[in-house]
């Protein structure tokens, strides 16, 4: 059973900062990518960031120079650093992980979803 867990979200002051955790755990084969989504009420989730196994990150027009992914391999942890964050980056964060449960199938896998709130 592939488990995936974020972490981070909460309540900031416009400029400020919060740094999101993606963790997998569970018995999978091997992860494509890793990457974050984001929800408000009423829209369609979209994408935030997303990384690949070999590294190459793809940014969403609208976080980059602000959001920051990394990704710690060895720990199947993913991070989404957010700095200058702004109102509009209110929404519910999910992390999405593409992965093998088995080593000739792919398989989507989404978190819980964290509640990030920028506000003064």
């Amino acid at each position: 059973q592939v488990q995936v867990v974020e972490s981070g979200g909460g309540l900031v002051q416009p400029g400020g900062s919060l740094r999101l955790t993606c963790a997998v755990s569970g018995s999978i084969f091997g992860i494509n990518s890793m990457g974050w989504y984001r929800q408000v009420p009423g829209a369609q989730r979209e994408l935030v960031a997303a990384i690949t196994t070999g590294e190459s990150t793809n940014y969403a027009d609208s976080v980059k120079g602000r959001f920051t992914l990394s990704r710690d391999n060895a720990k199947n942890v993913v991070y989404l650093q957010m700095n200058s964050l702004a109102p509009e980056d209110t929404a519910v964060y999910y992390c999405k992980v593409r992965g093998k449960p088995t080593p000739w199938r792919l398989q989507d896998y989404w978190g819980q979803g964290t509640q990030v709130t920028v506000s003064s």
